[in-house]
C-alpha cells in the first residue's frame, strides 16, 4: 500500500499531522459540548428542495419569503473571510451553499464553526438568500457539526487518481469523483425498470437458493465456487444461474416469473467479468424464443428511454440506436461463411478441420490462432461457435444491437431442438457494442432429451470440461412431471448498466468489485 503519510496539503501538513490536528479539534468540540459523533438531528429539507422552490428567482423574491430551512450533508469546501465562510455542501439530492457569519452565530456558535473541517458533516437552518455572484444560498442561523471525519479526503492534495484505489475506497470515491453516484442512481433505475416492465407483463418476482448441492450447481457452463455447511455436513457450491430453480416454478404453475438476484462464478477477472455479478432471469410459459426477442427489443428501448431520455445512447463514443427490431445473424451461417465453407458443410464436419487449420494460420495472435486450431478436435457444433466468435463477433454492428440465432446443439444442453432441423436450437443471444447482454431460448421440456443432454455433459466433465453441468436428477423428475413449452432469458445487469451509464469497466458499476490484495 503507498505511503499516504508522505503526502501533503496546501499547508504542508502530512496527512498524519492533519488527523492529529482533526483529533484534537474533536476533543475541543466536546470541550465546548458538542459531541463530534452525535445523533439525534433530522434535516427537514434536502438541497434540491430550495433549488425547487426557487429556481433562478432575484434576490429581492426570494427575500419576500426566505422561509425556515433544515439542511444536512458533507461540506467538500470552505472558503473563509474572517468572520464569515461560504460553504458547499452536499446531500442525497445534491449541493448548496451555506453561508455562516459570526454576527448570525454568536461568538460561542462561530467558535464551534471554526472547528470545522473539509469532509465534515454538518446540519444548517435559516433562511435563503442569493449572494451578489448571483449563487442560492442558505444563511445559517444555527450550524452544528454532526460528525468530524478525522482522515481527510485525497482530493486535499491529489485527488483520487489511481483508479484501483477508488475500487477498493469507493466510500471516498462516491465523494470526491465526479459522476461516480450518477452512475450507481442509473444503476438502481434500470433495475427498478426492468421490476416495472416485468411486473407489468403480469410477472412474478421470486428467490430461489443461492446455496446449491453439488448436483444442482447447474444452469450454465461455469466453475462454480464451492462451500460447506457444517451442520448439515454437506458441500454446497455457490450458484452459477438460477435457470434450473426457476424452471421448476414453470413446472409448479408459476407461468411468469423472474429473479434479480447475485451469480458467482470461479472465473477470470477483466473488464467484463468479476466473479460476483448480478443477473436478471426470467421464464415464461407457452412462449418461444422469437417472442422473447420482441419483449427483449422493448425492453432495452424502454430502459434507454427512463435512463438516458431517449433510444440513441452513447457508448464509448459511438451512437447506439436501441429503437427497434434487431438484426437477427445466423451463428452458423456467418461461421461458415467467414471459413469459406456452406451451412451444411459447417453442420457435417465436411471440409471443416481444413477450413479451420487455415483460419488459424491466417490470425497473428496466438491465443485465437491457437482456439481455431483446438476447435478441429471438437464437435462441428462447438467447432462453428468457437469460429464464431473468433471471426464474427468483432464483425457484429456497432451502431445498433444484434440478435445472434441459429446455435447449434451442442452449444446449448437446456435448449429446445428445433424441429426444422434437429442439429440447431431454438436460442439467441443479444449483442450489444461487442458484449454480450442477453442469452434465451425455448427451453427444452422432454425429460428423456434433458437426460441424455446431461449424460453427455457428465462425460464431458469426466473428459475433463470443468464447466461442465453436473447430473440433477431431480429436475428431470420435474420435468416427467410436465413443463408447459416456455421460454426463459438471462440479462448481465452489470453489463447493461455499462452500456447505459457509458462506462468502459465492469467494475465501474459494481459498488465494491473482486481485487487482488493489496501488496
Amino acid at each position: 500500500m503507498a505511503d499516504t503519510t508522505a503526502a501533503k496539503d496546501d499547508l504542508g501538513a502530512t496527512e498524519r499531522e492533519i488527523i492529529t490536528t482533526r483529533l484534537e479539534k474533536a476533543e475541543a468540540l466536546r470541550a465546548l459540548g458538542v459531541n463530534p459523533y452525535g445523533n439525534g438531528v433530522s434535516p427537514r429539507h434536502l438541497a434540491a428542495d430550495l433549488q425547487a422552490r426557487y429556481g433562478e428567482a432575484p434576490t429581492e423574491e426570494i427575500a419576500r419569503d426566505p422561509g425556515a430551512w433544515s439542511l444536512a450533508g458533507r461540506v467538500l469546501a470552505v472558503r473563509s473571510f474572517g468572520k464569515a465562510a461560504f460553504l458547499k455542501v452536499r446531500d442525497r439530492s445534491g449541493e448548496l451553499q451555506v453561508w455562516v457569519k459570526k454576527d448570525k452565530l454568536g461568538e460561542a456558535g462561530f467558535e464551534r464553526f471554526k472547528l470545522l473541517d473539509v469532509g465534515d458533516l454538518i446540519a444548517a437552518e435559516g433562511p435563503a438568500t442569493r449572494t451578489k455572484t448571483g449563487e442560492l444560498t442558505l444563511e445559517a442561523l444555527s450550524f452544528t457539526i454532526l460528525t468530524k471525519a478525522t482522515r481527510p479526503l485525497p482530493e486535499k492534495w491529489h485527488g483520487l487518481t489511481d483508479v484501483e484505489q477508488r475500487y477498493r475506497q469507493r466510500y471516498v470515491d462516491l465523494v470526491v469523483t465526479p459522476g461516480v453516484r450518477e452512475v450507481f442512481v442509473k444503476r438502481a433505475k434500470i433495475v427498478s425498470g426492468i421490476r416495472r416492465f416485468l411486473d407489468a407483463r403480469g410477472y412474478l418476482e421470486v428467490e430461489t437458493p443461492t446455496l446449491h448441492k453439488p448436483e444442482e450447481a447447474g444452469g450454465a457452463a461455469a466453475r462454480p465456487f464451492e462451500t460447506h455447511h457444517n451442520a448439515l455436513g454437506l458441500d454446497l457450491k455457490l450458484r452459477i444461474a438460477t435457470e434450473l430453480h426457476l424452471k421448476r416454478l414453470i413446472v409448479g404453475g408459476l407461468d411468469r416469473v423472474y429473479e434479480i438476484g447475485r451469480i458467482w462464478r470461479n472465473e477470470g477477472i477483466d473488464r467484463r467479468h468479476n466473479p460476483e455479478f448480478t443477473s436478471i432471469e426470467f421464464y415464461q410459459a407457452y412462449a418461444t424464443h422469437d417472442d422473447l426477442m420482441t419483449l427483449t427489443e422493448e425492453l432495452f428501448q424502454a430502459l434507454a428511454v427512463e435512463v438516458s431520455g431517449g433510444p440513441v445512447i452513447s457508448f464509448q463514443g459511438q451512437a447506439i440506436d436501441l429503437t427497434p427490431p434487431y438484426p437477427r445473424i445466423s451463428m452458423v451461417l456467418e461461421a461458415a461463411r467467414a471459413l469459406g465453407l456452406s451451412g451444411e458443410q459447417a453442420l457435417s464436419g465436411a471440409g471443416l478441420g481444413e477450413a479451420l487449420a487455415r483460419a488459424a494460420a491466417g490470425i497473428a495472435e496466438k491465443e485465437p490462432a491457437w482456439k481455431l486450431s483446438e476447435a478441429a478436435k471438437k464437435s462441428p457444433g462447438e467447432a462453428i461457435a468457437v469460429a464464431f466468435e473468433i471471426l464474427c463477433e468483432p464483425k457484429l454492428p456497432v451502431d445498433r444491437p444484434a440478435f445472434v440465432v441459429d446455435f447449434p446443439l451442442e452449444t446449448s444442453p437446456l435448449s429446445r431442438r428445433r424441429d426444422a432441423d434437429p442439429r440447431l436450437v431454438d436460442r439467441f443471444e443479444l449483442y450489444v457494442a461487442g458484449m454480450e447482454l442477453a442469452n434465451a431460448f425455448s427451453e427444452l421440456n422432454d425429460p428423456a432429451d434433458q437426460r441424455a443432454r446431461f449424460e453427455a455433459q457428465v462425460k464431458a466433465k469426466v473428459a475433463g470440461d470443468d464447466e461442465a453441468m453436473p447430473f440433477d436428477e431431480d429436475y428431470v423428475r420435474a420435468l416427467e412431471h410436465g413443463m408447459p413449452p416456455t421460454a426463459g432469458e438471462g440479462i448481465g445487469i452489470d453489463r447493461l448498466a455499462m452500456l447505459l451509464t457509458d462506462s468502459a469497466s465492469i467494475r465501474d458499476v459494481i459498488l465494491f468489485p473482486l481485487l487482488k490484495p493489496q501488496a
